[in-house]
């Protein structure tokens, strides 16, 4: 055999002798002492430790109120005693053997539990454990109190829900209210009686206008032409004039009375009283005449020519309804009999007009001079053909049609209709304890907002605008005191197509008034024009009398204040503001900074 296995075989030998010896001795001692390891396991002591709790020693029947716990034993030996132990349930296998002495457990579910501890020995000790929670942490009680809180949380969810749509309700029915007043004050314009109220309402109605442009048209020689043709063609010809004549009349917001035969019969200025009826009757006179004249060049032989002469004169009317059966609107005085009178007297294929209507439309439209004619029990009445609108006005070279500077300047004359319309309301309806935001402070920044653009050389669609938005910036306390600004937005986006403004006005008027608003930048030159002129006052002589105007109001409808407060915040407020043109600067600077040395004096006192 080889050396090396000799070796490991004697060393094998000398063990097993040497574990024989042990074992040897380890019976000895037993039989010696047969009590030492009963006495070592009788004296291992057991503890239970819950949260929050003070540690109690563990018996055979131990009750606990915790799901999670720990257990510590503990001997009286001086050597560390070797133990596996297990806890059923809870448990599936035994821990290692170690000489470890606690073991923790977590969230066990409510009942008894037998912990195990076994020695190296074979000694066991044994100690059941009852888990007894309080009701409040029972599984019960979170199922219970789960299913409460959710039924209070939907409750209380249906309430903040059903608050918040009874909000929402009487938010949209507010804005609802508040929309529909502003619709309703923008629409009440001063109206007359039309054809259409006339029988729908049947019933005697009649109203005087002091400034209305009647036109006459008739069709010069129709008694000849009727002559030459069949009745359908005659009357297909004449709808086709008339229903042309009825669309041109529309478009310039004109009233259309009757036809009589060949004759066809128009006003302007009502049932709507305007400023701008001469010009746009005179407009739609010449549209008629194109009309008729390309008509002209189209006929053939067979029908013979069409030619039309119109009459135009301005004046007072009186307009109501006639009939019982068949209720007809007309209108009736000189003004009707003269119009009359021109188109008789006149030329086809031209407008006659008097001398009135000439001194209303001159600015805007060519015509020649005539000469004069009688008129009964009124003496003699100038006369003039129109020929054209003015060049420069014209988007075409006959000029029939009007270009967009021809319309910037009717749309300054209907200004005066909108500015009275305003004013009016501003006067009438205003709320009490309007001391300041009244129709006079509304005309003062008109007036302010004119001299400034014309001092700063702005255009006349630039100055139709600030003015424009000079007279509905505070339009909106029509309504209601707060947030007024929103409410003069919405009064002008209602009121101000009915004028004809186009959008692009529309927007720019209502980014104007939004600058009006306390503490509100100015971003471009329009912006700085207005904000002058709004705040005009703080470099005017008489800035206290507003001033205080201006204190009686905010106490009335915003809270109490001292003159002394108001005072120290007018002179803040003085001392930070700056004009932005330099034609405010010029006018009110040193007046302002006048203001504000007694200001000074005031808040010193």
């Amino acid at each position: 055999m080889p050396k090396e296995a000799i070796n490991i075989t004697a060393l094998q030998l000398l063990l097993s002798k040497k574990n024989q010896l042990l074992a040897l001795v380890y019976a000895t001692f037993l039989l010696l002492f047969p009590n030492f390891i009963q006495a070592e396991t009788q004296a291992i002591r057991i503890v239970v430790e819950c949260p929050d709790k003070k540690p109690v020693a563990i018996h055979n029947n131990t009750t606990i109120s915790c799901k999670s716990f720990s257990l510590f034993w503990q001997s009286d030996s001086l050597t560390p005693a070797i133990c596996r132990y297990r806890l059923i349930p809870g448990s599936k296998e035994w821990s290692p053997w170690s000489v470890r002495n606690s073991a923790t457990y977590f969230n066990l579910p409510e009942g008894s539990y037998l912990f195990i501890l076994e020695q190296r020995n074979g000694s066991i000790q044994e100690a059941t454990i009852h888990i007894n929670l309080p009701f409040w942490e029972t599984m019960l009680f979170y199922i219970g109190g789960i299913v409460l809180l959710s039924f209070l949380t939907f409750f209380l969810i249906v309430v903040l829900f059903r608050q918040r749509i009874r909000k929402i309700t009487h938010n949209i029915e507010s804005e609802f209210r508040k929309t529909f007043r502003i619709k309703q004050k923008a629409r009440e314009k001063t109206t007359g009686t039309n054809a259409l109220a006339v029988k729908e309402q049947a019933r005697i109605r009649s109203r005087k206008y002091k400034k209305v442009t009647v036109l006459f048209a008739d069709i010069q020689g129709f008694t000849k032409i009727v002559e030459h043709i069949n009745p359908e063609t005659l009357i297909d010809e004449l709808d086709r004039f008339f229903f042309y004549f009825d669309g041109v009349v529309e478009k310039y917001n004109i009233e259309k009375i009757k036809t009589i035969g060949d004759a066809y019969m128009c006003a302007g200025g009502i049932p709507n009283i305007n400023r701008t009826n001469p010009i746009e009757v005179v407009l739609a006179g010449l549209e008629m005449q194109k009309f008729m004249l390309d008509s002209k060049k189209q006929q053939t032989g067979e029908l013979g020519f069409w030619e039309l002469r119109i009459g135009v004169h301005t004046g007072p009317v009186i307009s109501g309804e006639i009939g019982r059966k068949n209720v007809s609107f007309d209108i009736w005085g000189d003004t009707v009999n003269i119009a009359s009178r021109m188109e008789s007297s006149g030329t086809p294929g031209m407008i006659n007009i008097t001398g009135v209507t000439y001194e209303l439309i001159k600015d805007f439209f060519e015509c020649d001079y005539r000469g004069k004619m009688p008129i009964k029990y009124k003496g003699e009445t100038d006369m003039y053909f129109v020929k054209r609108i003015k060049p420069d006005l014209a988007s075409d070279e006959q000029g029939i049609f009007p270009n967009q500077k021809f319309y910037i300047k009717l749309q300054h004359i209907r200004f005066g209709d909108i500015e009275k319309f305003i004013l009016d309301k501003l006067e009438n309806e205003l709320m009490d304890g309007l001391f300041y935001h009244n129709k006079s402070h509304t005309k003062d920044v008109i007036t302010q907002v004119e001299i400034i653009a014309r001092g700063e050389n702005v255009s006349s669609e630039d100055l139709l605008v600030l003015k424009t938005a000079a007279l509905l910036h505070d339009v909106g306390f029509l309504v209601e005191y707060n947030n007024h600004e929103d409410n003069s937005i919405q009064f002008a986006k209602e009121i101000l197509p009915q004028y004809h403004y186009p959008d692009y006005q529309i927007e720019q008027i209502v980014e104007l008034i939004n600058i009006t608003r306390v503490g509100s930048k100015p971003r471009n030159y329009l912006e700085k024009i207005l904000k002058d002129a709004d705040l005009d006052y703080l470099g005017r002589p008489d800035f206290i009398s507003i001033s205080n105007n201006l204190f009686k109001e905010l106490n009335q409808h915003n809270g109490k204040m001292t003159m002394a407060e108001w005072n120290k915040k007018q002179h803040r407020f003085i001392s930070e503001h700056t004009y932005y043109t330099a034609t405010a600067k010029s006018l009110r600077q040193v007046h302002k900074e006048r203001q504000l040395q007694k200001l000074e004096v005031l808040v010193a006192i």
